[in-house]
């Protein structure tokens, strides 16, 4: 028996394909920034000689605000068939948007009435298009109809009478007219692209921010007190002085007694030892309480509202697992693993332990419970005022999970940031990107070299994960120590800074361990600190010498001033004949914007050699001389051309953040840079 295939309408003729921005074909959203502009690109394209129009439709998608209509915008032909068109993301959120294309026949008659020569054609073609413009009459309204009307009949008229070629055309071709028919198309036929686009679109501190890190238990001014958030409260000052705008909290709650952990890691812990952040939850409560030598709830409401008052906000760890005496494990035990000894199985990564730490199983057969309890943990501080979370080891938690969890968070408190932190493989770091983290840890860490860097940036900046993974780049957390920090000094933590803040749009420091270039391990080889904050109370004389508050606050009053240095994708690097020293460029040209970033990676020497600049992707004119002005030292430097000299030596400066200055002439007919 033979099949019957179904005959698809023929009359549908046009093809889209290879829609852009599309993150595997549309099961993931892009992500944008409110205010951007969104460009859209596909190639469409028909059979023979027919002309196309094209539509870009767009509409927002949240939960309480679905349009019932789609936004319309004409698309552009570039070349080869492909088209692009753009819409303003107003409003954060969820959006929705498509392609759809028709074979035009008015467009096409348009088309080939132009290239006709003689008049015998001109005459029977201007009948036809006389057909057309009666049509597009039809589904026009208002005075638009009736223009249309009259124009139909002046040109059957004159084809019957006209014997004059140009006149002829110049009545079909009418510019004016041709306008009025085109906002009436024959859509009857038109192919819309299948697959419905999603893109989410975040506030501006989802592409731009500066973070700092710190322990609110060594926030104290004094030595062996444990800190509380008033003290937090009282540093505020000076942290929004180095022009950070988010204050990042490691954990916050209670802290386990059982198998708490000592200084350094230890197994045991003393009578006074206070255990790690992320052995959440005792008798005092789990992860939506507060550890009570912190503080009460009132007082972190106060300190949320000073951070706003200095322009900060506050960010959330969110550590899903438990110390053994959480309330969880007596309540739910059916969401741990129960081991063969009636005990529960901790925490491991081998041959690294963690026995003051339970981790979820997330298999439990009240898998739905748990996602629910998990949710609301975050729910319950984004009702605090919460907007930004650093979620600990998302690799470790199930994929569905942190799909739905965000898409949950976000539905009632859409402006809400979530930054993995997640060390792991690349495919896994994208893929939590993908499921809606709005920024994202990275290997910068361990990216040390000129060739490293440029490939990894590069492929942050240019690559496939540009529209949905947001780099966030730290030169240190409290986990990591790296060898380059241990052994290049002072001059290697001013580095490593100068690149994180100004290679990417989002960056961060552990707070007191970066600003005073503590770079002692716990024990050679490691990347763990010697007397980690992790297990210990700290206390920080902030204002010793070697302190790079100044420096810091230098270099985020920079990024503020230029918004070359708020956004990633304008990034690109540029040659330098000596492989220690490395330059690149970021630029704004809404603003005429450009910062040239020149860093001397040895630590140790100084460094010299000839930088070459692409004078004309920067747009900058070969002929005429252009200044660089220090945005850390205040140093000017008058500079031609594409190739200039630089010695760097780095126990006096190891870089330089440029602004470049335009030379233009005056009204008064003198030169000055700008």
């Amino acid at each position: 028996m033979t099949e019957t295939i179904e005959m698809a309408d023929g009359r549908l003729r046009a093809v889209i394909e290879n829609l852009s921005p599309s993150v595997d074909g549309g099961r993931f959203a892009a992500k944008r920034i409110v205010g951007d502009t969104v460009v859209v690109e596909a190639d469409c394209f028909t059979d023979g000689h027919d002309m196309l129009a094209c539509l870009l439709l767009w509409r927002r998608d949240n939960a309480d605000t679905v349009e019932d209509s789609w936004h319309e915008t004409a698309m552009t032909p570039l070349a080869n068939d492909r088209w692009r068109g753009s819409f303003v993301a107003e409003a954060v959120g969820s959006y929705r948007f498509t392609v759809c294309a028709w074979v035009d026949p008015f467009l096409s008659w348009r088309h080939d009435f132009a290239r006709r020569i003689e008049i015998a054609d001109l005459l029977i073609a201007a009948q036809v298009g006389a057909a057309l413009i009666e049509a597009a009459a039809l589904r026009a309204t208002g005075k638009d109809s009736t223009r249309l009307k009259d124009w139909a009949t002046e040109l059957r008229a004159q084809s019957g009478k006209l014997n004059d070629a140009k006149k002829l055309k110049a009545l079909g071709l009418d510019e004016e007219l041709s306008a009025c028919a085109n906002r009436y198309p024959d859509r009857r036929f038109a192919t819309t692209h299948p697959v419905l686009q999603p893109l989410t679109v975040d506030r501006e501190r989802a592409r731009f921010s500066a973070w700092y890190e710190m322990f609110p238990r060594s926030a104290s001014g004094e030595p062996g007190r444990h800190g509380t958030l008033m003290d937090c409260e009282a540093r505020l000052p000076e942290i929004a002085k180095m022009g950070f705008d988010v204050l990042y909290l490691p954990p916050i709650h209670p802290i386990g007694s059982a198998n708490r952990k000592g200084p350094n890691n230890a197994i045991s812990a003393g009578p006074g030892d206070v255990g790690s952040p992320w052995a959440i939850g005792s008798s005092a409560g789990g992860h939506k309480s507060l550890h009570p030598e912190l503080g009460t709830l009132e007082d972190f409401r106060r300190l949320n509202a000073s951070a706003a008052a200095q322009g900060m906000e506050l960010a959330l760890d969110i550590a899903f697992q438990c110390a053994p005496d959480h309330p969880y494990v007596a309540d739910h035990p059916q969401w741990f693993r129960w081991r063969p000894d009636g005990s529960v199985q901790y925490a491991e990564n081998p041959p690294k332990k963690y026995q003051d730490i339970f981790p979820f199983e997330f298999e439990s057969d009240d898998w739905q419970g748990l996602w629910q309890e998990l949710a609301d943990v975050i729910r319950f501080w984004a009702r605090e005022g919460v907007r930004i979370f650093r979620v600990d080891n998302p690799h470790t938690k199930p994929f569905p999970f942190w799909e739905w969890a965000i898409a949950e968070l976000k539905r009632d408190y859409p402006d809400t940031i979530f930054l993995a932190e997640a060390f792991t493989r690349p495919k896994v770091m994208h893929r939590l990107a993908k499921l809606g983290f709005s920024q994202s840890y990275t290997y910068f860490t361990w990216r040390n070299t000129k060739h490293e860097l440029v490939e990894y940036l590069t492929e942050l900046t240019k690559g496939p994960g540009r529209d949905y993974f947001r780099p966030n780049l730290w030169p240190n957390t409290p986990d990591i120590l790296s060898e380059y920090l241990q052994f290049g000094g002072r001059p290697a933590f001013i580095v490593r800074l100068v690149l994180a803040a100004t290679l990417a749009a989002n960056y961060g420091i552990y707070g007191p361990a970066f600003e005073l270039a503590d770079a002692s391990p716990r024990e050679p080889g490691a990347e763990d600190y010697r007397d980690s904050e992790k297990y210990q109370l700290r206390h920080w004389d902030l204002a010793a010498p070697q302190s790079l508050a100044d420096l810091i606050a230098r270099l985020n009053r920079a990024r503020r001033d230029n918004p070359a240095l708020q956004c990633d994708a304008s990034l690109q690097f540029f040659a330098v004949d000596n492989d220690n020293l490395l330059c690149y460029a970021k630029s704004a040209p809404d603003c005429d914007n450009l910062v040239v970033t020149v860093v001397n990676l040895d630590p140790h020497h100084v460094q010299s050699g000839w930088v070459e600049l692409d004078l004309a992707a920067l747009g900058i004119a070969q002929d005429s001389p252009y200044q660089m002005h220090d945005l850390l030292s205040g140093a000017r430097f008058l500079w031609n051309g594409p190739r200039n000299f630089v010695q760097i030596d780095p126990q006096r400066a190891p870089a330089h953040v440029f602004a470049l200055r335009r030379k233009v002439r005056s009204e008064h007919n003198f030169d000055y840079f700008l």
